[in-house]
């Protein structure tokens, strides 16, 4: 499917990655620069009786938000039932008719025009959104997934930002600032369709697939779909919390430049401004953080950011003195402000850490033949979460409260709401403790991960060092992996809490406890039936000596009748002496800092073999020459 490539950039050079990015960013840029001209017009430009300036921005962010509620649905059905690259072509072609009748209205300065369209691109965006993300995993390994989607994200960001910008400037051009939109418009439309001819064929997952015109009917449908796998559908509220989140700033940032910060428009913009560069840098710092893999122990980490960032804000805005409205170079000469801008930008760049590894997990994990529905579904829950953000803002200051007692709220809301969703799906703060133990108390380095499967079953034996082997193997692994691990372990304080939440599965010798020896098995079995990957340890225990223990026959039991299942050894080395292994005395985890911080491990990958061709001995021949060949 795709080459190896040194970083997320090099994507920018590939024909299945570039014209899509183009074209992604030429619409992006396109929205704002038609929508924030034409707010800017009917607020500054126009005395309309029956759209008052105030309520000109909500109108229009109403409008556009309105088919993400009423078409998503269809749009996925859509985007699963045909070829991809083909229905964005026909998306984008739409986009130019579209901007031919606003055009029109810019020229003529017809109000009623221009608001259908608004509706109209939010409907063209409703029908791009799905493809857009279901073209993805199609075209990009799982280890460019996270880059990919990061670069996605930074571009849009940053065709928001200069969209609206090139759209303040035009219209205010006096007496030909709307015809000046109007061209601009097409040419970006025209632009974004030539880059769409170029988007490499990408077929249709599900051409069999029936489309239901009803919404409502499927839209149920589509969050029912969703539901089917809870962490895909617990990733998709996720999401749709940040965009709540998000809202919140974004739709605040005029008001919050002119009554708290005491800024012109220009400052107003500069929040924006700051704002977007942080997704951006947070969203391209995923790929390098999760090493080219889709790393959602990455997602724990923003929540944190967007709390601590959010609440700071509300410090750092709070009893700032009344001014004349402040111009940028003004703004920037007051000292207290740049806590204000760092908190901004540091608040959206974990915003960024936060989304970018949830929407590669969905992409990942969701079932390619309805991938597009599922997005859809992502695209209902997060308009829903949006339009509730709007109402919950303006309840707030309706009581009272200020802009940046409204920030607060938001803040702490994160961090309660981050919470409840670690809690029920553990996974998130399991990879989250990986991560932390990968890149802080270790050096991880791993040796052939791409040998490690994307989808189906597997058998994964390794050798058996310390209490974290497990949390290193779920560092390794793009997806989750279920341990049979000693039930003794789950007796230790944290490590078992921990071991808890993964679902391992405990297991003890058949001779002292065989009712707990048949149960693991018959669970593990049943982990396999369901296509998920399964861990053990063959030594039955951790090494007490630093050396690989004989291998016994429980790998057997396991694999037994299934003679095609791959079996994957694997090595961990250097974790001997460590914190968490024994020592000569037998005791592990009773001298802090035993070898320091960032000491070097490794995990080696062998190839797979087939559970035919298995034996106790051969594993472990093969695991001890993965050591031999790290040790040498």
């Amino acid at each position: 499917m795709s080459q190896e490539h040194p970083n997320q950039f090099a994507l920018l050079g590939q024909r299945r990655f570039a014209p899509f990015f183009w074209t992604q960013f030429l619409g992006a840029a396109n929205d704002n620069v038609f929508k924030f001209a034409f707010t800017l017009m009917v607020t500054y430009q126009l005395q309309l009786s029956w759209l008052e300036p105030k309520m000109a921005g909500l109108v229009i962010g109403a409008l556009f938000i309105l088919p993400y509620v009423l078409f998503s649905a269809t749009s996925g059905q859509l985007a699963d039932k045909h070829d991809k690259a083909r229905l964005m072509q026909l998306v984008k072609s739409l986009e130019i008719a579209i901007m031919v009748i606003a055009a029109w209205g810019f020229w003529t300065t017809n109000v009623p025009a221009l608001l259908a369209c608004v509706f109209l691109m939010g409907l063209h965006s409703t029908l791009f959104g799905p493809v857009k993300y279901a073209y993805l995993p199609q075209q990009l390994s799982e280890r460019e997934l996270t880059g990919g989607n990061g670069m996605v994200e930074m571009g849009t960001f940053v065709a928001i930002l200069l969209g609206q910008l090139l759209g303040g400037v035009l219209v205010d051009t006096p007496v030909v600032g709307p015809h000046h939109v109007a061209i601009a418009c097409l040419v970006l439309a025209v632009l974004g369709r030539a880059t769409a001819q170029a988007i490499p064929p990408s077929p249709s997952t599900d051409p069999d697939l029936v489309i239901n015109w009803n919404p409502f009917t499927e839209t149920w449908r589509n969050l029912k779909l969703a539901h089917q796998g809870l962490a895909v559908f617990r990733s998709l509220l996720g999401i749709s919390w940040m965009w709540f989140f998000g809202a919140v700033f974004l739709s605040n940032f005029p008001a919050f430049a002119k009554e708290v910060l005491h800024g012109s428009p220009q400052v107003a913009s500069l929040l924006l401004a700051v704002f977007s560069i942080g997704i951006g840098i947070g969203s391209l710092l995923c790929e390098m953080l999760s090493k080219r893999h889709v790393e959602i122990g990455l997602v724990p980490l923003g929540a944190i950011g967007m709390s601590v960032f959010a609440i700071d804000l509300y410090f750092a805005s709070t009893g700032l003195p009344a001014a004349e409205p402040y111009t940028v170079s003004a703004f920037l000469a007051v000292p207290a402000h740049w806590r204000v801008l760092a908190d901004l930008t540091l608040l959206a760049l974990f915003a960024g850490l936060y989304s970018v590894p949830m929407y590669a997990l969905i992409q990942l994990r969701a079932q390619p033949s309805h991938r597009a529905r599922i997005i859809a579904a992502n695209n209902i829950l997060n308009a829903v979460f949006m339009i509730a953000s709007s109402i919950a803002a303006g309840a707030m200051l309706g009581a009272g409260m200020t802009i940046p007692q409204v920030f607060l709220a938001v803040g702490i809301a994160n961090a309660i709401v981050a919470f409840y969703i670690f809690l029920i799906v553990p996974e998130y703060l399991l990879r989250f403790a990986a991560f932390v133990l990968t890149r802080l108390v270790y050096r991880f380095r791993i040796v052939h991960d791409e040998r490690l499967p994307t989808t189906g079953p597997a058998v994964l034996v390794c050798n058996h060092v310390s209490f974290v082997d497990a949390v290193l193997l779920m560092a390794a692994s793009p997806r989750p992996i279920r341990f049979l691990m000693d039930h003794q372990i789950f007796k230790i304080p944290v490590l078992g809490w921990m071991f808890r939440l993964a679902k391992a599965i405990p297991i003890a010798p058949q001779k002292t406890d065989p009712a707990t020896y048949e149960a693991a098995f018959a669970a593990a079995q049943a982990v396999l039936d369901d296509g998920e990957m399964v861990c053990i340890f063959p030594e039955g225990g951790l090494t007490r000596d630093g050396e690989l223990q004989p291998f016994k026959g429980g790998v057997m039991k396991l694999i037994e009748g299934r003679p095609d299942l791959p079996v994957i050894p694997m090595a961990l080395g250097n974790l001997w002496g460590s914190f968490f292994s024994r020592v000569e005395g037998g005791k592990a985890m009773v001298k802090p800092l035993r070898r320091g911080f960032w000491s070097r491990v490794s995990l080696t990958v062998d190839a797979p073999l087939p559970a035919g061709q298995v034996t106790p001995e051969g594993l472990q021949a093969r695991v001890q020459g993965l050591l031999n060949t790290r040790a040498a």
